[in-house]
């Protein structure tokens, strides 16, 4: 007999048990990994981008109010700006952005002309939203009623855009003709409540602004008087 044979030293139906153990473990264990592999899968294959785009608006067609605390990060020819606060929305393009720091100001628009005021130059400047192009990106997105199928020409799924928090989902929206001059794509991303968690825009000139959301409400009763602001004695008023 050979000397290189091996040998189990168990009786043969203690092998039997044990190769029974062994399969049903490794049986086991390539179910589990199909499980993860399967729902792994589903998590990465959503719906289409249409079907994603209409669940969003559909959250926001009951929504008349939203608030939250916002930080803007503005990146331009190699510098950054960070400011924070908080904002007040409504419907009909109404807005109230209350900055805290580095420095208080407001912006506010009553969904016909933009308001913005320095308290610390005391000084106003009042536009129409139809000539302001800070209206239209990312003020339109916020306040057109999440209509994002209106704001954008083509909307896409970009997992690769930004690195965002587990479950949260990332679209790019691109401009309609309109507005190509004003910038060159949104980056949003959205939690599973659909809430706008980040929101970034590019523009031409390579500067992006990028918006934090955090404890985000919706449907708070606001007072009328967020998005009217009369200049206080003293201040200069500047008609753009």
């Amino acid at each position: 007999m050979s000397k290189n044979r091996n040998y189990d030293s168990r009786p043969a139906q203690g092998r039997l048990r044990y190769r029974a153990v062994d399969v049903a473990g490794v049986a086991t264990i390539a179910l589990l990994l199909l499980c993860a592999l399967s729902a792994l899968l589903f998590a990465k294959s959503p719906a289409s981008i249409d079907a994603f785009v209409r669940e969003f608006e559909a959250h926001y067609a009951g929504v008349t109010t939203l608030q939250a605390d916002f930080t803007q990060t503005s990146y331009a020819w190699g510098r950054t700006r960070v400011e924070s606060g908080a904002v007040y929305m409504a419907r009909g393009g109404k807005m109230r952005w209350v900055y805290q720091k580095p420095e208080k100001k407001l912006f506010v628009s009553n969904g016909k002309n933009l308001v913005l005021y320095v308290p610390a130059e005391k000084q106003m400047t009042v536009s129409s939203t139809s000539d302001a192009a800070e209206a239209r990106v990312p003020l339109d997105i916020l306040v057109s009623h999440m209509q994002l199928s209106k704001v954008f020409s083509r909307i896409e799924f970009a997992p690769q855009a930004l690195e965002p928090d587990h479950g949260d989902r990332v679209i790019r929206g691109y401009p309609r003709l309109l507005y190509k001059r004003d910038y060159r794509s949104v980056v949003i991303e959205l939690t599973p409540q659909f809430d706008v968690r980040r929101l970034v825009v590019f523009y031409p000139d390579n500067s992006t602004m990028q918006f934090e959301f955090s404890n985000v409400e919706r449907n708070k009763p606001l007072d009328p008087s967020l998005f009217a602001l009369a200049p206080p004695p003293g201040t200069q008023v500047i008609q753009q």
